[in-house]
Formats: C-alpha cells, sequence, structure tokens
C-alpha cells in the first residue's frame, strides 16, 4: 500500500453542496484536496503526488493515467464507471471502486412522487391556481383536470433490481398490482413478462434498468404505441431508454396519460432535446433530481470512505477494476 495517502476529489460540488459530512473521508488520508470542479485543462496540475483521485464525472482517460505512474487508487462517487478508462487502469494497477445501491431510498420516492403528480394532475392544477382561475371558480373546488386513483391500476416494471423492487413495494403499498417485464438483451425468466405483452396490459410503466446496446430506445414509437389509451411513463433510470422524439409525438397526440422523466439522453441539455418544446402536454421532466436526496449523497461519502479504509487495509472493496 502507499506510503502517502494524498487524495483529489475533482467534483464535490457534483457531490457535496455544503450539507454533508465530509469528516469520514478526511479521516482516510494525510491529506484531501476538494475542487468544486475541474476543467480539462486543470487536471494535469491537480493530480501531481496523488496517489488517490476521487471523481464522480470528470473524464479520467488512459493519457491521463499513464501521466500519473502514482496512483493507486480511484474512487468513483457514483455507480456508472464509464468516466474512467478500466482497462487502462486495469494495466496499470490502479484499483477502481464505485458506490452502489446508495440512493435506493431516494430514487424510488421520485419515481412515485412524478407518478402521484400524473395521476392527481398535481402540476396543472398548482398552475391553475397560481393562474388565478380557482379565485374565479363558480363553485369551491376545481376539476379541470381529469384525476385517477393508483388503487387496482397495473404498474409494469422494466427493470426489477433493488430499486425497481422498492419500487413495487411502494406502488403495492397504494393498492397497485405489479408486473415485471423482460428486460432486452437479458436471459429470459419465467417471472418476466415479455415487453410486447407486458405494454398493453399495464396502467403505468416505470424504467429501472440500464442503458444497454440491447436497451436504447427500447421504448421507440411502436412500443408507446402498445400502451394503454391514457397510460403513465415514468423513466428514472437513463435518457436513452425511450425515443425522446416518440414520447413528445405520443403526448401531443393524446395517446399517452402523461409521462415524466428525471433522465435526458445528453445531460445538461445544452444543444435541446425534443422534450423541451413548449407545446408538449401532460410532461413533467425533472434535473436527474431523483438521487439527491441529502439522506443518498451522504451514504455516497460513506460508501467512499469505506472503499479507501478497505483499500489502505489491502481489503479493496466494491471493486470494479
Amino acid at each position: 500500500m502507499p506510503s502517502s495517502r494524498r487524495a483529489v476529489f475533482l467534483d464535490h460540488h457534483s457531490l457535496d453542496l455544503g450539507d454533508l459530512d465530509l469528516s469520514p473521508l478526511h479521516s482516510q488520508f494525510d491529506h484531501l484536496q476538494l475542487y468544486a470542479a475541474t476543467r480539462p485543462e486543470e487536471l494535469a496540475e491537480r493530480l501531481q503526488g496523488a496517489t488517490a483521485v476521487i471523481s464522480n464525472k470528470v473524464q479520467l482517460d488512459a493519457a491521463t493515467l499513464a501521466a500519473n505512474p502514482q496512483l493507486k487508487l480511484i474512487l468513483v462517487a457514483a455507480t456508472g464507471t464509464n468516466n474512467v478508462d478500466l482497462q487502462a487502469a486495469r494495466a496499470q494497477g490502479i484499483t477502481v471502486c464505485n458506490c452502489q445501491g446508495y440512493g435506493t431510498p431516494s430514487v424510488a420516492q421520485h419515481t412515485l412522487a412524478l407518478l402521484l403528480a400524473l395521476a392527481t394532475r398535481l402540476c396543472d392544477y398548482n398552475q391553475a391556481v397560481a393562474a388565478g382561475q380557482w379565485a374565479k371558480a363558480s363553485q369551491f373546488c376545481l376539476l379541470d383536470f381529469p384525476i385517477v386513483e393508483l388503487e387496482g391500476k397495473t404498474l409494469g416494471l422494466l427493470g426489477h433490481g433493488e430499486l425497481g423492487g422498492a419500487v413495487a413495494r411502494l406502488a403495492e403499498a397504494f393498492g397497485m398490482r405489479v408486473l415485471s417485464g423482460q428486460i432486452p438483451g437479458r436471459p429470459e425468466r419465467p417471472e418476466r413478462v415479455a415487453l410486447d405483452e407486458l405494454l398493453p396490459q399495464v396502467d403505468a410503466l416505470t424504467l429501472h434498468c440500464p442503458l444497454t446496446e440491447h436497451t436504447r430506445h427500447m421504448l421507440g414509437a411502436r412500443e408507446l404505441a402498445l400502451l394503454k389509451p391514457g397510460a403513465l411513463v415514468v423513466n428514472t433510470a437513463r435518457g436513452g431508454l425511450i425515443d425522446e422524439q416518440a414520447l413528445a409525438d405520443a403526448l401531443r397526440s393524446g395517446h399517452l396519460g402523461g409521462a415524466a422523466t428525471d433522465v435526458l439522453t445528453v445531460e445538461p441539455p445544452v444543444n435541446g432535446n425534443p422534450l423541451l418544446a413548449d407545446d408538449i402536454p401532460r410532461l413533467i421532466i425533472t434535473p436527474h433530481s431523483a438521487w439527491g436526496a441529502v439522506e443518498s449523497r451522504q451514504r455516497i461519502v460513506g460508501q467512499l470512505s469505506e472503499n479507501a479504509q478497505a483499500f489502505f487495509a489491502g481489503q479493496p472493496r466494491r471493486v470494479v477494476s
């Protein structure tokens, strides 16, 4: 193990808004330098002398790793490791560890919050009140937007791992029947319903699977058309799982009862996105914030600390390379 435990956190503002306790992480290193964000041109200088690096989204490619032979440990402050060249890290003898399962309660409750907002037309009623429509009403209430109950409805899950299972339990608490769909590219399982059979059965569909070559545009125009008229779609997984132009078209046509997404294909959407058009009805977009509860982010700090401690003890955990 390295005798010097000097670490840099290249983009800690992507995790910490000043509301987290970072002392468990500081305690694992002789020195931990925090950088709010790191531009590519700043990377070389900031990595000099560091034996460990913590990164959420800053890219650590093969050239960067080769230029820093002193690096021994990369701690990814997320589950996805696409910002690290794992093959290069492996060849260089650098251990890469990620964080896992930290955001399940946060993402699960966000999924249900979006589903409930669609079912109750929460955003529409809030906007109507803000526009003064309630004050002008001829009776005590507004019922301009149709409300549906979740109880007795069928929820389809695409992805029934830890997160999908948590969403299923919450949905069942609302009295929903839950069906789990077969994910394209995965071995068939008898308890999973084929996608083309699942879609016509469900009143709502939520997505909880990774983006792969098999799941990209898993829901396109054909699949969205298979859903019941009035069905609700919620995506808190990855933007590329749904053909965003097809989703916009299905909402404009009135076929879907509503959709909500916490993710887009490119984030942030600096070059626009079909779902950002201002004429799409019954659509809720949140800015990849489902994971961001303070408790969720504090769990990441805890896992980063655990991963560092385990590495220095010679028993690394959550190793991806």
